[in-house]
Formats: C-alpha cells, sequence, structure tokens
C-alpha cells in the first residue's frame, strides 16, 4: 500500500484522513491495516513513533461505522493517561459527525464525565487497566460485545504492574474477538500474553525495537558532578526549538525545571506527583509552545507524543536501556531528523559503555567547552552496530506468520 486512498475502507474515513493530511501511510500502517481490516489478529513489534496509533484506530473506525447497535465495541488499553488522551485525540481526527465519541477511562479525571460519555453508548473505549477494572468491579461498564481490544504499548503496561488487570479484564470479554497487539519488545510475560490472547496473529517486525532510530543524532558529555546544570543551560541555549529533558526522580524533575525557570528558560515539568490537569497544563503548553522545554520523568516518557521535538537531553542516564530507547524516540519521529545529548559523570563511564553495549550503538563524545567531538566521529554520531548475533531476537510464538519489513 502506497496511498491511503488503496485501501478498502469507507470514502467518510479516506475523506477523514485526507483533510487531515494523512496521505502516505508509514511501514506500520502500511503493514498493520490490511490484515485489521479482514479481522485477523495482530501482533507489530516497532520503535515509538512509527504511527502504531492510526494502524489500530482506522480498522476500529471503520467496524464502528458497520455496527449498528450503542455499546462498546473496541477497547483501547494503554498503559498512562497522557497515552490515552492522545489516542482519543487521534480518533476525534477520524469520527468526524458520523462516529460518536470514545470513553475516555482513566484516573485523575472526572468520573461522572467518562460514566456519562459510557451511558450514551460509546462504541469505543480507551482506558488505563487500572480505572478500567475499577469500573468493571462496581459494575459501572459491561464490555460482552467487545469486537476489538487493542493492547496499546503492551510491554509497558506489563512494566508498570497491569499483567494482572489486563488479565482479569481480558476474562470479560468475548472469546472470539479480534486482537491487535502493539509493543516495543517481545519477551518474557509479553510472549506469554501473546499466547494467551491471539489466535494466529499476523506477526510485524519493523527493524530492530531496542536501538534508536537512524534519524537520531547520538551524543555523550562527560561533565563535572556539578556541572550538569551548566551544561544543560548551555545545551539549551544552542537550541531554539523544543526541548525534552529526562530526570530518574521526581525531586530531580521539580529541581531541574526550578532551576530553568530562574534562568529565564520557560519550562514546565511532568512526573508520577503530578495532577492530570497539571500534567495536561504542561503538555499542551509544550505542544503549543508556552513551554521551549518540558521535563519529565521515564514514567511519563511514552505519554509524550508532542511534534516535532528538536532535541532530547537525558540530563540523567536512564536506569534500564529500553527507557533511553523512549526517551530518544521523542526526536527523529516521521522522518524528520533528531538530536539526543546524554550528560555523565567520570563515574559514570561503565555505565555509560554498558548501555551502548547493550544497544549495539556508540554515542558521539562531545568536548564540553565549545561541543565538538574530542574524536574524530561520523557527525551522524557513529552510531556502530555491534555484530548480529548480539541483538535480540524476537521469539518464534505458535501460528504466526513473521513478516520482516525493514533491516534493523
Amino acid at each position: 500500500m502506497q496511498n491511503f486512498s488503496e485501501l478498502p475502507i469507507s470514502p467518510f474515513v479516506k475523506e477523514r484522513l485526507l483533510a487531515a493530511h494523512f496521505s502516505i501511510p508509514t511501514p506500520v500502517q502500511a503493514a498493520a491495516i490490511p490484515p485489521a481490516l479482514e479481522g485477523q489478529d495482530v501482533l507489530a513489534t516497532a520503535p515509538t513513533g512509527t504511527g502504531k496509533t492510526l494502524a489500530f484506530l482506522v480498522p476500529v473506525a471503520e467496524m464502528l461505522l458497520r455496527r449498528k447497535t450503542p455499546g462498546v465495541a473496541a477497547l483501547v488499553l494503554v498503559p498512562t493517561r497522557e497515552l490515552a488522551m492522545q489516542v482519543v485525540d487521534m480518533y476525534n481526527v477520524l469520527r468526524g459527525k458520523q462516529l460518536g465519541p470514545a470513553a475516555l477511562v482513566v484516573g485523575g479525571l472526572s468520573e461522572t464525565e467518562q460514566l456519562k460519555t459510557i451511558r450514551k453508548g460509546a462504541g469505543l473505549v480507551v482506558a488505563t487497566p487500572g480505572r478500567l477494572e475499577d469500573l468493571l468491579d462496581r459494575k459501572l461498564i459491561q464490555l460482552r460485545e467487545v469486537e476489538i481490544l487493542v493492547l496499546d504499548e503492551a510491554d509497558r503496561m506489563l512494566d508498570m504492574g497491569f499483567l494482572p488487570a489486563v488479565r482479569r479484564i481480558a476474562a470479560k470479554l468475548p472469546k472470539d474477538r479480534q486482537t491487535m497487539c502493539f509493543s516495543a519488545t517481545m519477551e518474557g510475560d509479553m510472549e506469554r500474553l501473546v499466547k494467551d490472547y491471539t489466535r494466529n496473529p499476523v506477526r510485524l517486525a519493523f527493524g530492530s525495537t531496542l536501538k534508536p532510530s537512524e534519524n537520531v543524532r547520538l551524543q555523550a558529555f562527560e561533565v563535572e558532578v556539578d556541572g550538569k546544570q551548566g551544561m544543560l543551560h548551555h545545551l539549551l541555549n544552542k537550541e531554539s526549538g523544543r526541548c525534552l529533558v529526562f530526570s530518574r526522580t521526581k525531586r530531580g524533575t521539580e529541581r531541574i525545571a526550578k532551576n530553568l525557570n530562574r534562568q529565564g528558560i520557560q519550562a514546565a515539568m511532568i512526573h508520577g506527583d503530578r495532577s492530570q490537569s497539571q500534567r495536561t497544563a504542561a503538555l499542551e503548553g509544550f505542544q503549543q509552545g508556552r513551554f521551549r522545554v518540558l521535563v519529565a520523568t521515564d514514567l511519563a516518557s511514552r505519554g509524550i507524543h508532542v511534534q516535532d521535538i528538536a532535541h532530547v537531553i537525558n540530563y540523567d542516564l536512564p536506569e534500564w536501556a529500553e527507557n533511553f530507547i523512549h526517551r530518544v524516540g521523542r526526536t527523529g519521529r516521521a522522518g524528520k531528523q533528531g538530536l539526543a545529548s546524554t550528560l555523565f559523570v567520570r563515574e559514570q563511564r561503565s555505565d555509560l559503555f554498558e548501555l551502548e553495549r547493550t544497544l549495539g550503538i556508540r554515542m558521539e563524545r562531545m568536548g564540553v567547552d565549545a561541543g565538538f567531538p574530542e574524536k574524530s566521529e561520523s557527525a551522524r554520531g557513529d552510531m556502530t552496530r555491534r555484530p548480529s548475533s548480539a541483538r535480540p531476537r524476537m521469539a518464534q510464538l505458535p501460528g504466526e506468520i513473521l513478516q520482516v519489513l525493514m533491516e534493523g
């Protein structure tokens, strides 16, 4: 499929896609949408920023257009409130006047409004597992008519401890439903979840899910313990576009944001202790340009889908290599070039080397003073790949159809 116009979908959805300036599908969309439209289960592993949301919303919209009875027909489970809100925003782009609103079922927002949308016959529910299970336990929602289940960023849901909740929710759904699962990784509990809840899925793999996008230049700065704030300020002054800064702790996030604001750099922050209204205000302000910098913890990294982030700065090294992928995946999206800088101190050299070894990359070492490379490395960051034997491989699942669309 080279163009959305080639899809066997309704003229209405084609018009909505065109009106939203969606004409050429991403590889994920081109591969996942056709089998999903045929009712097949889909299992896709792909790096962040590859267009997975539209890949499942187009089939969902088509199913809802055909359905004549009210009630929940499609359920999308996601790990965070921010991601749920952005899935609903994308659905609103597609739904126009022929489809009803989606019910957003998450913590931190008015339960009354959520229940009102459900009781009006919402066909689509986008939910985090904890809040949805709470409504199920109180018999405030029923899922007996669900035709499509989508697990979006499923590995992240499991990392956050939602596996028991996901299993209890799935047990209340019809067994003959269609299931689509989108994940950045496929290992451990994810393999078991897929085996239990998909039937002969079309398996789609897009490059290596454990390495940064080729569109992102990676660079690293070794600084003194008390030099991080100064280096951060220096990097931000060199960049005029939107910048996303990652800290490992809530306290660190607050300290960084407050320091930046004192220095005259408009910065907002997101972490686990912020209320939903505070998170929404921070994201909207960042998206709309009121804040040039957003400081966040890893918990929020997958919920930040803001267009045209020019520079991601790792103020702290991530705890896990996978978190690095999701951090830098916020830039260099949709084919654009991005930049990711990592700050570390001398005592963290071995940690940085281990991170590079795990991901099979090499970050460009930069001089602290003027930002020029200390060694002659390529302008793209010398992202030297390790031998293929060192790369993680996806487990082969029973009955799957494997399609590798892009070589890592």
